[in-house]
């Protein structure tokens, strides 16, 4: 009872999350396109007012005009919308995940005693320091003279997260150290929000109310931390997923493959943002495209089976009843699974058979299952069947 209560959990806080991360991400990306598309107020009264910049648009068959305030109206508006609740859930359900996930079942999906020799409290507690960590750094950047120089801060940024990722992938899972990657850019994100944008926003109405002028530094604060929120997106958005593409987090070089497809998605949002403001290179998304082509090139599958002999059916049956059918099974053994993984069953030579291309991808090819080789498949074990799926299929 105690899995199928988690499952549910799982089910219904990631539906959130979800949910939420679109609701905080689109509006983010909206803001960001709205920002360097604004063109000079037409009206000259309009620039008397403190109108900074303006925008004609049509969406669902009406035709909205925004309007940015340079600093803020002469009069506030009785309602006053203010961006954060996207942020916040989307922060607090991505968490409730984390620990319901990779916390609470650290022995399954965080602890790899191949990659460290971990005990969950120590691997939670690692994670957790990460995430603190990650915003203490990244803030301290912002604040000190870096902070200042926007091509030198990208760079040191970047460094930093290469040894974020090549951290992680050095103490946990790979499926782990990926989420975990992204729990703390999502961290950054979401503090960026929380300590910065929004108490910049409220100095400046609070100014508004006391009849002072606001510090404009509030708001050069506050686009940075937006811009640098937007480029963080795509990375983010990735490790989310991650979890589907074993292929990357599976490999010997997980975290190399890693800071390559961060610096893609970098650059992708890059190029995006630029092409906003009607002067974008191609450069970036062509650096892009053949970073992702070069990882895809680097980690093709080789063959563990070279100089073997076919192997039969017969031997390889009893290396996944011993080693799979714990978790893939009409009624699995181990207590993390109230159901097999994805509906998939080895409890017949049938389904075996059936499944053949997927054991062999999973077992071999990437190396991800067992989940944390939880059942100590060997290598001789999985040469086995390498050889007997080739023998087969050749």
């Amino acid at each position: 009872m105690e899995a199928y209560v988690v499952e549910w959990l799982n089910i219904l806080g990631r539906w959130v999350h979800f949910v939420t991360g679109i609701a905080w991400i689109g509006s983010s990306f909206y803001f960001i396109w709205l920002d360097n598309h604004l063109e000079a107020p037409k009206e000259s009264g309009d620039m008397d007012k403190g109108v900074g910049g303006e925008l004609w648009s049509v969406h669902g068959g009406g035709f909205y005009h925004a309007q940015k305030y340079r600093v803020v109206p002469k009069v506030l508006p009785e309602a006053l919308h203010w961006f954060k609740w996207e942020a916040y859930t989307t922060w607090i359900s991505g968490m409730f995940l984390l620990a319901l996930v990779y916390w609470y079942g650290a022995e399954v999906y965080l602890i790899d005693r191949s990659v460290a020799e971990l005990r969950p409290a120590t691997a939670v507690g690692i994670a957790v320091a990460m995430l603190a960590g990650g915003w203490f750094v990244y803030d301290l950047m912002c604040k000190s003279p870096l902070g200042r120089n926007d091509k030198v801060f990208a760079i040191v940024l970047f460094a930093m997260t290469s040894v974020l990722a090549w951290g992680l992938c050095q103490l946990f899972s790979g499926r782990g150290a990926y989420i975990h990657f992204g729990a703390v850019l999502g961290t950054i994100m979401v503090a960026n929000v929380f300590f910065v944008i929004i108490p910049g926003q409220r100095r400046m109405v609070d100014a508004f109310a006391r009849d002072e002028d606001p510090d404009p530094a509030d708001g050069i604060r506050a686009k940075q931390r937006s811009v640098h929120n937007t480029y963080f997106t795509l990375p983010v958005l990735f490790v989310m997923t991650s979890n589907h593409y074993a292929l990357t987090y599976g490999h010997e070089y997980n975290w190399l493959i890693l800071i390559g497809i961060t610096l893609a998605g970098a650059l992708i949002r890059i190029y995006f943002v630029a092409r906003h403001k009607g002067h974008a290179s191609p450069l970036p998304v062509i650096i892009a495209t053949l970073l992702i082509l070069a990882v895809a090139a680097a980690i093709a599958p080789k063959s563990r089976a070279t100089g073997m002999e076919s192997v039969s059916f017969d031997t390889v049956r009893p290396i996944i009843d011993s080693r799979c059918t714990v978790c893939h099974s009409a009624s699995p053994t181990h207590l993390a699974f109230p159901a097999a993984p994805a509906g998939v069953m080895f409890d017949t030579d049938d389904q075996i058979q059936a499944e053949a291309s997927r054991i062999h991808q999973q077992t071999v090819v990437l190396e991800v299952m067992p989940i944390g080789n939880l059942t100590d498949m060997s290598d001789e074990e999985r040469a086995l069947i390498d050889a007997w799926y080739l023998s087969n299929n050749d």
